[in-house]
């Protein structure tokens, strides 16, 4: 089985118009792999609770990479709402309010805990610079293949 991922950026200003559109790609961690293998082998000995819901953003430029195990330089974390869009395909979307995590946002991270925690997966793209007044809705998408 392998993972693959894809985010998708969105930016709203203050009139709810789009300001910005972004999405790519991302590199699944490591870590986050061996979190998930241990997530279902817990899962066959009794009910377990699925942690990866937190998605954070970050200013760091560094290129992914399966090695790392957080952002560059995260500047908010936010509980995600969980989906299934169809079998094999587990989305995250979390919005990022006016006046959170407010600067230019380049970096996207999905983690199992509020805070610190295993990154599962990241992604750097082209700056995206988030106002005071806008909002910022960003989606995970992780596919099992």
């Amino acid at each position: 089985m392998k993972l693959k991922g894809r985010w998708y950026i969105t930016l709203y200003g203050a009139e709810n118009e789009v300001k910005e559109y972004r999405e790519g790609n991302n590199v699944i961690a490591t870590a986050g792999v061996s979190a998930l293998v241990e997530f279902l082998r817990a899962a066959t000995s009794g009910p377990t609770t699925n942690t990866f819901r937190y998605v954070a953003v970050g200013s760091g430029t560094a290129a992914e990479a399966a090695t790392d195990l957080a952002l560059a330089d995260e500047l908010a974390r936010h509980t995600a709402t969980v989906s299934a869009l169809s079998a094999g395909i587990y989305r995250l979307t979390a919005t990022f309010v006016c006046g959170t995590a407010t600067g230019a946002i380049s970096e996207y991270g999905t983690f199992d805990s509020s805070a610190a925690g295993t990154l599962l997966n990241r992604d750097v793209e082209a700056v995206v610079n988030k106002g005071a007044n806008d909002d910022l809705v960003v989606t995970t998408e992780i596919t099992f293949t």
